[in-house]
């Protein structure tokens, strides 16, 4: 239980470095007694044993995220992740860059929405939410 408490401690720092104390803590504030295990795999197997390997840097992991957002179509959760982008070293050019990527390898309707999506964030979208 040791390893699995770490992996939930290690993974809640990660998440609260990336997407900001005030996401973790609406996120939180919203767990019911239905959500809360799923609640917890996420912040244990995605942010405490994924985020936190060595092998990418959190740069690189966000690359990755953003990409994988955009060809899978999940347009509700880019937002956070563009911010999440800043938050680990990208530039909006950088940004840009990755979006562009993706019109190539993962279609343009896709990108054109990821496209709106960062320009509302980044640039029109004061709140850190």
């Amino acid at each position: 239980m040791t390893d699995q408490f770490d992996r939930y401690q290690a993974g809640m720092s990660v998440r609260r470095q990336v997407l900001g104390d005030a996401h973790v803590d609406r996120a939180s504030a919203r767990t019911t007694e239905f959500t809360a295990d799923f609640q917890r795999l996420i912040t244990e197997y995605a942010w405490g044993s994924i985020w936190t390997r060595p092998g990418l840097d959190r740069r690189s992991r966000s690359i990755i995220t953003l990409t994988a957002l955009v060809a899978r179509g999940h347009h509700e959760e880019l937002a956070m992740y563009l911010r999440a982008a800043r938050t680990n070293g990208l530039t909006d050019e950088e940004i840009k860059e990755v979006l562009l990527q993706t019109a190539v390898y993962c279609g343009v309707p896709d990108a054109n929405t990821a496209f709106r999506i960062a320009q509302d964030t980044l640039f029109t979208n004061d709140s850190d939410e």
